[in-house]
């Protein structure tokens, strides 16, 4: 990020487009937010444009600009697997550049969130933070001495897609849209969760309801979130094998369920591995700090290091 200029970040998403100007202290100086255009990709790159606009009118000396977008990028800048479909297939960095007369570096919603919190949020300080959207799916992110993990092939923190581990013999080994079976993504999203309460005992509850129904004491709802809990933990207790991560830093809606910070360390003891030799996992459990914020001022962040 040029040194001294405020850091714009704008949040595509399918329903919304949220931008926020942050300065070089992370004090917010502008927000705005939107409609997403999310059927047409001409209307996209003008909304876009006007909140740069936008800014650009608050900081008239300039500001870098970030974006934070469902998907991924393919080695060619261009954008792949997005539910906001019309980016798909898109070089979205390069029409920007070009429409906007300055450079926009772009990353995965889940990478914006990670850097966030490992910036100035639950995971600032920590070498090495892991960052999961547990929501409609459940992507990640991985932040390394204050860098996103991205990898050759762009697949870092793509956790969602791994195998749920040490499954017990009961365990349904459900499809997933990406052609795998029994996914972390499966049982550990929201509507993972949804689809294990009705199987179980039957209704059509979403997960924010099975949350209010443990919480009033409802039993059949308690052990749908008992069962999720342990399924997180072992999914959870996988990453600290393979990262060991300082912290564990938890967005989407999901992460608003208070129990599981207390829960899920209290089980991952188990299948973190210790030789035989017990000790207790220090790896932190953590809310994102700045909750829905989370995913818009990573997107500014992404200028705070001069390569990308």
């Amino acid at each position: 990020m040029p040194a001294g200029l405020p850091a714009l970040g704008i949040d595509v998403g399918g329903t919304k487009i949220e931008a926020v100007l942050l300065a070089p202290d992370g004090r917010a100086l502008w927000r705005e937010r939107r409609p997403s255009p999310s059927a047409d990709y001409a209307e996209m790159l003008a909304a876009i444009a006007g909140l740069v606009a936008g800014a650009r009118a608050v900081s008239p000396a300039g500001c870098s600009i970030g974006l934070g977008t469902p998907g991924s990028l393919t080695a060619d800048g261009r954008i792949k697997n997005a539910n906001t479909q019309c980016l798909n297939g898109r070089a979205l960095a390069e029409d920007l550049h070009a429409r906007l007369g300055q450079p926009v570096r772009i990353a995965n919603d889940a990478n914006c969130l990670a850097l966030s919190e490992a910036t100035d949020g639950a995971g600032q300080g920590a070498g090495v933070v892991f960052a999961a959207i547990l929501g409609t799916g459940t992507g990640a992110g991985i932040v390394v001495d204050g860098r996103v993990l991205v990898g050759p092939n762009r697949l870092a923190g793509e956790w969602g897609h791994n195998p749920l581990p040490w499954a017990p013999a009961d365990e349904p080994c459900l499809p997933c849209y990406c052609g795998q079976q029994g996914c972390v993504e499966t049982l550990v999203s929201g509507p993972g969760l949804a689809a294990d309460h009705a199987r179980r005992h039957g209704g059509a509850l979403s997960a924010q309801q099975i949350a209010a129904a443990a919480e009033a004491g409802d039993a059949a709802a308690q052990a749908t979130l008992a069962r999720w809990h342990q399924r997180l933990a072992r999914a959870l207790a996988g990453v600290i094998n393979l990262l060991d991560p300082e912290v564990i830093v938890l967005g989407g809606g999901l992460s608003r369920m208070a129990a599981t910070y207390q829960a899920v360390p209290a089980l991952w003891d188990r299948w973190v591995f210790s030789g035989g030799l017990r000790e207790p996992v220090r790896t932190r459990l953590l809310p994102a700090q700045h909750g829905d914020a989370s995913g818009v001022r990573g997107a500014a962040w992404l200028w705070k290091d001069a390569a990308p």
